[in-house]
């Protein structure tokens, strides 16, 4: 029988040829305009996972972006494998910062250059490769089903509502999910937990127009200055989030389990040097792991208002926006902490202005046991593939709709990515390992068998 490794030895070509067709298409789910880049991608991925050997692959409509689900079930005996990802992507703005062209993928320095190589498509691609390895080598032990959905980067407001509306045909015993990453190659980890996320939108509107800076300077309240002092103050001295009752809720981790999250490897100069800054920033009394890893956050995500163009406009804006999101830990209810937002940021706003605060999407902050066979079967796997055993690990990122999956199919996610901190994922030049991607490839089908055997033990 091949081997997995000299299958992906021998259509790695292939393999990228068509990862990179599916990352030529814009997929943006935020942008109204790549509505129709929406549909190639699903018909894209039909492609792909029929072509791999699924025995049916459908394409759902929604209220927004259609949703590609495929299965081969064969055995009712045997545990079920639903494998989950997304085909959107994050906007590519600013394009002037691409090396090149974010929807024209390349290869340099052994990496995948373009929005999309990490997140998500070239991860969920590992998958469908996998899966064609096992069918062609008549060594897949599990049934497989596929659910890849379109607005993953916008909430996933639309497979919340499938997923309740289609439970039967999303029975499984564990979903599996490569939308996370690891510390690094030489100290592989497996994800256990993601921070929930708020998203908010505000605006504040002074005069009803633009006005001249000179003729009204000093005597109208500029609603940019007005936001920006009301974002700082979102802040205390010890970088403590003021939004009243934010912390109420907040799972407060032991001295244990700190110590045991400390043992991943870390350098703080490392960390710094990486991202060209000379200090780290954050809540005091933590440490930068833990500050990602166990703790909540409030950023600016975005910010604008009045003349930004080349040269000068000397104006008085009428209005200020900015982009606000929130991650959160255990025990945060989105809803909640977006409601005590918008309650805590309209009562700063001073008489001269009037604020509006839209609160958009939001999900919760999921954590998985290292006990179950799911976490044994990945740890077993990886283990193999790399040579040395994984470390459980907390990101700071958020897949909202994880949560979602266990409180609507009551199903556990096991959340095995291999990306690396330095993929650039949401900003310009974002890129993907060769490495990583064949190794995610080689690991994927020892889960398969390890989960089997995992399972059979149960």
């Amino acid at each position: 029988m091949e081997s997995i490794k000299d299958y992906i030895e021998k259509n790695s070509q292939r393999f990228l040829d068509e990862l990179f067709g599916l990352i030529r298409i814009p997929s943006i789910s935020s942008q109204s305009e790549h509505k129709p880049d929406m549909y190639k991608a699903a018909e894209y991925w039909k492609k792909i996972l029929a072509d791999a050997g699924c025995n049916t692959v459908e394409i759902f409509e929604t209220e927004t972006n259609p949703i590609v689900y495929g299965e081969k079930t064969f055995n009712p005996k045997l545990p079920t494998i639903l494998v989950y990802g997304h085909y959107d992507v994050m906007p590519a703005d600013p394009l002037e910062a691409w090396i090149s062209p974010p929807f024209e993928p390349e290869t340099r320095d052994g990496k995948i250059y373009a929005r999309g190589a990490d997140d998500d498509k070239g991860q969920s691609f590992m998958h469908a490769k996998a899966f064609e390895y096992m069918v062609k080598t008549g060594t897949l032990p599990c049934n497989v089903k596929f659910m890849f959905e379109g607005e993953e980067e916008i909430g996933s407001g639309a497979l919340k509502k499938w997923c309740a509306e289609h439970k039967e045909l999303l029975k499984s015993d564990v979903i599996l999910v490569s939308d996370t990453g690891m510390i690094s190659m030489e100290t592989p980890s497996i994800t256990t937990g993601l921070r929930g996320i708020a998203c908010i939108e505000v605006e504040v509107t002074g005069p009803s127009r633009d006005l001249h800076s000179g003729l009204f300077g000093g005597a109208v309240a500029n609603p940019v200055n007005i936001l920006c002092k009301m974002i700082a103050s979102l802040h205390d001295e010890n970088r403590h989030v003021t939004v009243e009752g934010f912390y109420d809720d907040v799972e407060e981790i032991g001295v244990e389990e700190r110590r045991e999250l400390a043992k991943s490897p870390f350098s703080v100069d490392d960390y710094k040097n990486a991202l060209n800054i000379n200090q780290v920033w954050g809540e005091i009394g933590y440490t930068t792991n833990e500050r990602t890893g166990i703790r909540p956050a409030l950023d600016v995500n975005g910010i604008w208002g009045g003349y930004i163009g080349e040269g000068s406009k000397t104006v008085i804006p009428s209005k200020a926006c900015a982009k606000i999101s929130m991650r959160l830990v255990p025990n945060q209810d989105f809803a909640k902490i977006s409601e005590l937002f918008k309650n805590h940021f309209e009562s700063l706003a001073p008489d001269y202005v009037s604020v509006k605060v839209t609160p958009h999407h939001g999900g919760q902050a999921y954590v998985s046991p290292l006990n179950s066979p799911e976490y044994k079967a990945a740890y077993r796997a990886v283990k193999e593939t790399f040579g040395v055993a994984p470390i459980p690990f907390r990101s700071g990122g958020s897949i909202p709709v994880i949560s979602t999956f266990e409180q609507t199919l009551g199903v556990k996610s096991l959340l095995l990515g291999f990306g690396l901190e330095s993929d650039a994922i949401h900003s310009p030049n974002e890129n993907y390992p060769l490495y990583n991607f064949y190794k995610g490839i080689e690991t994927i089908p020892l889960f398969y068998k390890y989960f089997a055997e995992e399972f059979e033990k149960r």
